[in-house]
C-alpha cells in the first residue's frame, strides 16, 4: 500500500477510536431519583453532549455545554455555547459564570453529568475575584510560549480560576456529580484535563508560583500575592464536597494509538507503540525519533522493518522565531532534518483535535524526497525549523495535513512507517 494511505489511514483509525458516538454510549450514568443536570466544556463537549442526547431516554432538566468556536454540535435539549480557544475570550467567562449558577440549589438525589474533553481550560476562562480575563489571556500566552508543559501550565490555571482546580464539582454539592472524560493530556491525569474542574487538586500555590519563576514570567502584584498568600487554592482531596464526585475516563491517547496499530498490523505491518505520553521540546522529540528510526532501518534494532513507530503525549515549542510554532509539523520537520532523506522511511504526525498549534491544520506528512523537494522551491529546511515555521514549509510542498474540526481529542498522534531495512 501506499505509504501515505496507510499513514492518513492510521491516524483515522486513532481519531475514529475516539469520537464520542464511539463511547459515550457505554458509560451511560443510571437514571437519578431527582434531576439530571448536563454541563461540560472542551473541543469534543458538543459532540459528546450529541451523543449523550441520542443514547439517553430519560430526562434532562437543564444543560450547558461550551466548545471551541467551529466545533458546535446541534443538540434538542442541551445549550451548546461557542468560545475561543487557546486563548480565552469573555463568551467563554460568562458561560463558566452560568455554568456555576446552573448547578446551584442541588438535592442529594440530583445527578450533573460533566462532559469533559482537552481544551476545556481555555473554554472555561472565568477567574478568581480581582483578577480580569486579559490579564488572564496574557498569562496563557506567555505560558504557551514559554515552552512550559501541559501539567505545568495547568498547575498555574486552576490556581487563578473561579471553576476548575474541583471547584465546578465542589459547587455541584450535595448532588452526585459523574464526570465523562476524553484525555489529552499525558499519562491521563485527570486534574491535568481541562485542569480538573470536578477532581480534588493536590498541586498547591507554591507549585504554581514555582512555575511562574521558572519561566520567568512577570505578573502583576495582585495576581502574585493570590500565589504567595494563598488565596487562590483550588480544592484539595479529602475534601467532603467532592465525596459523591466519580470519574470516568472513556478514551485515551493510548486506546487511539491501540486502534492505529490495528490497521497496521491488519496490513502486515509490525506496530510497535513507544509511548503514550511523550513530553518535551517537539525539536527534540524529532531528533530523537530519527535516531531510533535509523536504527532500525539501518541495524534491524530494536525492531526489524517493515514496521511502524507510534506515539502519542504532548510535546511543546519554545517559539524564538517569527513562525507559528505548531508542535506536531515542528516534531515533523525535525524528524526530517535528522533523516536527511534516508530512503524508506516515512512519517505522519498530527493533533487529534485538527488543529496544531494556532493553525486550523492537523499536522503533515513527510516522505524520503520531502527535504529535496524542498531545496528545489528555495527552501532551506533548517532555516525554516529555526525559524519555528513547520506549518508554511509543510504548506509549500503540499503536505499539511487538514481534517477540519474531529470533535474529539486526544492529543498528538505520531506514527514512523519504516519500509527498508
Amino acid at each position: 500500500m501506499n505509504p501515505r494511505i496507510l499513514l492518513q489511514q492510521m491516524f483515522e483509525a486513532a481519531v475514529r477510536s475516539a469520537r464520542p458516538e464511539s463511547c459515550i454510549p457505554e458509560h451511560l450514568p443510571d437514571p437519578p431519583s431527582g434531576k439530571l443536570i448536563v454541563i461540560g466544556a472542551g473541543k469534543a463537549s458538543a459532540a459528546m453532549a450529541r451523543a449523550f442526547e441520542d443514547a439517553w431516554e430519560g430526562e434532562i432538566a437543564a444543560g450547558l455545554v461550551v466548545t471551541r468556536y467551529g466545533y458546535e454540535v446541534p443538540c434538542r435539549r442541551i445549550e451548546i455555547v461557542a468560545a475561543a480557544h487557546p486563548v480565552p475570550d469573555e463568551a467563554g467567562c460568562a458561560a463558566a459564570a452560568r455554568m456555576l449558577q446552573l448547578v446551584q440549589g442541588l438535592t442529594p438525589e440530583d445527578l450533573v453529568l460533566c462532559l469533559i474533553s482537552g481544551g476545556g481550560s481555555a473554554l472555561l476562562p472565568l477567574p478568581l475575584d480581582g483578577v480580569s480575563l486579559e490579564e488572564k489571556q496574557e498569562l496563557g500566552r506567555e505560558l504557551l510560549r514559554s515552552g512550559a508543559s501541559i501539567g505545568e501550565i495547568n498547575c498555574v490555571r486552576r490556581h487563578l480560576s473561579a471553576i476548575k482546580g474541583g471547584r465546578l464539582a465542589a459547587a455541584c454539592h450535595p448532588a452526585r456529580v459523574i464526570t465523562l472524560a476524553i484525555s489529552d493530556v499525558p499519562g491521563d491525569n485527570p486534574a491535568d484535563i481541562a485542569s480538573g474542574p470536578t477532581v480534588a487538586d493536590a498541586t498547591s500555590c507554591a507549585d504554581a508560583l514555582a512555575i511562574i519563576r521558572r519561566y520567568r514570567i512577570s505578573l502583576p502584584d495582585h495576581m502574585l500575592q493570590l500565589f504567595l498568600t494563598g488565596a487562590g487554592e483550588s480544592v484539595k482531596p479529602g475534601d467532603p464536597r467532592l465525596a459523591y464526585a466519580d470519574y470516568r475516563l472513556i478514551a485515551t491517547p493510548q486506546a487511539a494509538l491501540e486502534a492505529a496499530a490495528k490497521v497496521a498490523r491488519d496490513h502486515g505491518i509490525a506496530a510497535h507503540i513507544l509511548s503514550d505520553r511523550m513530553e518535551g521540546e517537539a525539536k527534540d522529540v524529532g531528533t530523537v525519533m530519527a535516531g531510533m528510526a535509523l536504527q532500525v532501518a539501518r541495524r534491524s534494532q530494536p525492531f526489524v522493518a517493515p514496521c511502524v513507530l507510534l506515539s502519542g503525549g504532548e510535546t511543546t515549542v519554545t517559539v524564538r522565531g517569527n513562525g507559528r510554532g505548531g508542535s506536531n509539523v515542528e516534531f515533523l520537520l525535525s524528524l526530517g532534518v535528522a533523516l536527511d532523506g534516508e530512503k524508506g522511511i516515512h512519517a505522519l504526525a498530527g493533533d487529534t483535535d485538527g488543529v496544531d498549534g494556532q493553525e486550523e491544520v492537523a499536522g503533515a506528512w513527510l516522505a524520503p524526497d520531502t527535504l529535496r523537494r524542498a531545496w528545489e522551491q528555495g527552501m532551506n529546511p533548517k532555516a525554516s525549523l529555526d525559524d519555528n515555521d513547520g506549518h508554511g514549509f509543510f504548506r509549500s510542498l503540499g503536505d499539511s495535513l487538514v481534517t477540519g474540526p474531529t470533535l474529539t481529542n486526544v492529543n498528538d498522534f505520531r506514527a514512523i512507517l519504516i519500509t527498508a531495512q
